[in-house]
């Protein structure tokens, strides 16, 4: 990802990091074709000399130019190494060719992946959005071109769960995207056909459609289940027919597709995968796990059930301090640990949620770099808050002094509903307040705690709380 906190593996010429689908050093003096991928199955089909030392700013020229990118919204767009295993966001110096050649590596350090997924794992070059780009901006854009691009990443999103929401978002948001390719004329038997051809999945959520019956769900249950989706979608269609006219602008719709995607916070979000502990429901279930998505943005971190497709927590960056440890052992895991207040049984405590990642080196660094952001952006605002370390709570994992932990002051935390609401209660979490002399871990509710089987814990500097504080 972006930032100088940390840096790639060197370019290695061991066998294990060659790809077999990469031009040889021979070819590389000539012209080579390259696909750049977008979102919606398209593709820019570049002839580029010199690809073995062709940097990210140099083709990013190539692809504006291709697909007309005003200067206005040049850093709107960056490009990534994708593939189900990872993602990475690339900065102006980099140059994908190498790094291609190094993703064996990169999947070796950054993942949990088996050596056999490894192997067969090749990454493709996207060109998607900066994850650094202000949503305040992304608002200001007319050009129609670049707001289709934004569009597709979004909706691609929304059908994913990667961002989670409501049924007042994703059928509004559905019903928006009929509309930009059906226009907003459609009488309700023409709308039915249309969604019928596409198949709603076009349109909803995959999770939404499918359902939690599964396999096991009668066809007369998914028949009425899909009937109701149908109406509902064609409800806020009708919505959109209403207030918008028979022939709106595209560049409206896609505004108002947007607009409602900047509602949640996660918007924007680079992604990174990880696990949590389970709260423990007696002895057969301790050690479970629980697989997680972390999204990190300029506005905070982002913690969401992969399977459930809800947040299980969300923090602005003035709401917590971070740290990632270091395996000490061997079969000891890479942790991002992060501490926000919370209460417990009427007192004020903190909290600390582990996150195990071997990605826990990336979020750290992309944490800090979002921070340093908003600090430049806001003149310095955050940056006071950073001020002083014997102030600021600050995590020392099992590498001493090595700490990148934030905090000061911060304010009560603000939840918001539904599922886009922190679920601070269903997590695994150490808890613990400060006596005026050492760190008092509070007694655990159950008696297979999740605090006795920690062989060690790294202590935390007391956290300022607030008067009110919501249930932890």
């Amino acid at each position: 990802m972006e930032g100088d906190d940390y840096s790639f593996p060197p370019d290695s010429s061991d066998d294990h990091s060659q790809r077999g689908s990469v031009a040889s050093s021979a070819t590389l003096s000539r012209p080579q074709d390259v696909l750049v991928y977008l979102f919606g199955d398209s593709a820019v089909h570049l002839s580029v000399e010199g690809l073995g030392s062709v940097t990210v700013q140099e083709l990013g020229r190539s692809v504006r130019e291709a697909l007309h990118i005003p200067d206005s919204a040049q850093d709107a767009f960056a490009f990534w190494l994708s593939s189900p295993l990872l993602e990475l966001q690339l900065k102006a110096r980099h140059q994908p060719y190498k790094l291609c050649r190094q993703w064996q590596d990169l999947l070796y350090r950054f993942t949990e992946a088996s050596e056999e997924d490894i192997s067969q794992d090749e990454p493709c070059l996207q060109y998607r959005r900066n994850v650094f780009y202000p949503k305040s901006k992304e608002l200001q854009i007319d050009d129609e071109g670049v707001l289709r691009l934004l569009y597709e990443e979004a909706r691609n999103n929304i059908l994913a769960g990667r961002y989670p929401c409501d049924p007042e978002h994703w059928n509004g948001l559905g019903a928006m995207t009929v509309a930009l390719e059906e226009g907003t004329a459609l009488d309700n038997q023409q709308f039915t056909t249309s969604v019928r051809e596409k198949k709603l999945s076009s349109y909803l959520p995959a999770h939404v459609v499918m359902g939690s019956g599964g396999l096991f769900s009668t066809l007369r249950g998914k028949s009425s289940r899909n009937a109701g989706l149908e109406q509902n979608l064609l409800g806020e269609y009708r919505k959109i027919s209403t207030s918008a006219g028979s022939s709106p602008e595209p560049t409206q719709l896609l505004h108002q597709y947007l607009s409602t995607c900047h509602t949640l916070p996660y918007y924007g979000c680079g992604f990174f995968f990880g696990e949590i502990d389970k709260p423990a429901q007696g002895l057969l279930q301790r050690g479970k796990r629980k697989a997680v998505n972390v999204g990190i943005c300029l506005e905070g971190v982002y913690v969401m059930d992969a399977k459930e497709k809800h947040v299980l927590l969300g923090l602005r960056f003035s709401e917590l301090s971070w740290d990632h440890s270091y395996p000490e052992e061997e079969g000891d895991s890479h942790i991002l640990w992060l501490e926000f207040d919370g209460e417990e049984d009427g007192t004020p405590v903190n909290k600390l949620l582990k996150i195990y990642s071997k990605q826990a080196e990336l979020m750290s660094g992309f944490i800090e770099f979002c921070v340093e952001l908003k600090s430049a952006s806001e003149g310095g605002a955050v940056a006071e808050t950073d001020g002083d370390a014997n102030q600021s709570p600050q995590p020392a994992g099992p590498e001493g002094n090595k700490k990148n932990g934030r905090g000061g002051r911060r304010g009560m935390l603000h939840r918001q509903g539904s599922v886009v609401c922190s679920r601070v209660h269903s997590l695994n979490t150490i808890s613990y307040v400060d006596n005026g002399k050492e760190i008092k871990r509070l007694k655990p509710k159950r008696a297979a705690s999740f605090f006795s089987r920690q062989a060690t814990v790294p202590t935390y500097s007391a956290v300022q709380v607030t008067e009110s504080l919501e249930q932890g």
